[in-house]
């Protein structure tokens, strides 16, 4: 049994090499300059982008997933017995214990269910969270993860294949489906996230959330927190919601009740939302979240030795 489901394994792993495409998991590509001057009006990103390790003091999460930051960061190691880390040249391994508690044991749930040694992992957040200088707009406060949609392989990668491998594409070029790349096993991974307690939130792609709701058997309950957002072609990505009694910690609102299929999936899907045409007149770009733009405790954060 054990030959087997390595070999259905290692067949997966060399199917996603030829649905790898350009895509948001790419090196970072930049070089890291000197930390600039830490005052109010610096760009955020600036100052948390350029930060190389985790402050000190108590664990917390300072503000929302999209604007705050992390105090007393812990690691995921960058190899465990059923999870990689990739991009590790990205410094973005680091969140909440209880995020990484979570990896570690999400990880073994899907070697144990599925044909995967295991799990593909993105980013978490950066040494003190923070806002990116590339990349994601959440992922600030340590709660978040992205989970690649391929298979760990078989055997460890090795640094230079974990900064140029690509996932694997599973949105069919019309957007309203998965590909033949799309296996039951993917959605039972997807399972194993949001049936863990921890977890408030998986985002997909639209058309991964219809593939799970036409194909999800008997309890569908976990269903309701698989919500839809573009992207989330090659990863989906996981929230945990933030620890009990934790007051620096801004919650997100509670889901909408219901499986979130039928209805309430269908408008992603309408012509203007699929393929949106671009504005005669581009928006003008938001200025950068600054230093003062964050709770305060994140000035602390990132002063901190």
């Amino acid at each position: 049994m054990r030959a087997a489901r390595a070999a259905a394994a290692a067949a997966l792993f060399l199917a996603g090499a030829c649905g790898a495409a350009a895509q948001d998991v790419t090196p970072q590509g930049f070089r890291l300059g000197p930390m600039p001057p830490i005052t109010a009006s610096t760009p955020a990103k600036e100052l948390f982008g350029r930060a190389r390790t985790p402050s000190g003091g108590r664990e917390s999460s300072i503000g929302f997933y999209s604007k705050g930051c992390l105090a007393s960061a812990s690691t995921l190691p960058l190899t465990g017995p059923t999870w990689q880390v990739m991009r590790p040249s990205r410094n973005r391994f680091y969140g909440r214990l209880a995020l990484v508690s979570f990896i570690q044991r999400f990880s073994r749930k899907v070697a144990a269910a599925t044909a995967w040694p295991g799990v593909l992992v993105g980013d978490l957040s950066q040494p003190r969270g923070g806002p990116m200088l590339k990349g994601h707009a959440s992922h600030q406060i340590g709660l978040d993860v992205d989970i690649w949609l391929r298979p760990m392989p078989p055997a460890q990668l090795s640094m230079a294949q974990r900064e140029t491998l690509m996932s694997t594409l599973v949105v069919a070029p019309e957007r309203t489906h998965v590909n033949g790349f799309w296996t039951p096993d993917h959605l039972k991974v997807i399972r194993a996230a949001a049936t863990d307690g921890a977890v408030e939130r998986v985002l997909v792609n639209p058309a991964i959330k219809k593939a799970l709701c036409e194909q999800a058997r008997g309890d569908r309950s976990w269903l309701q927190k698989v919500r839809p957002v573009w992207g989330h072609d090659y990863h989906f990505h996981v929230r945990i919601g933030c620890p009990a009694g934790e007051a620096s910690c801004k919650p997100q609102v509670e889901p909408k009740e219901g499986e979130g299929c039928g209805k309430d999936l269908d408008w992603w899907f309408t012509p203007g939302r699929l393929f949106p045409r671009p504005p005669k007149i581009p928006p003008k770009p938001r200025p950068p979240m600054t230093l003062a733009d964050l709770p305060a405790a994140c000035t602390d954060v990132i002063r901190a030795p």
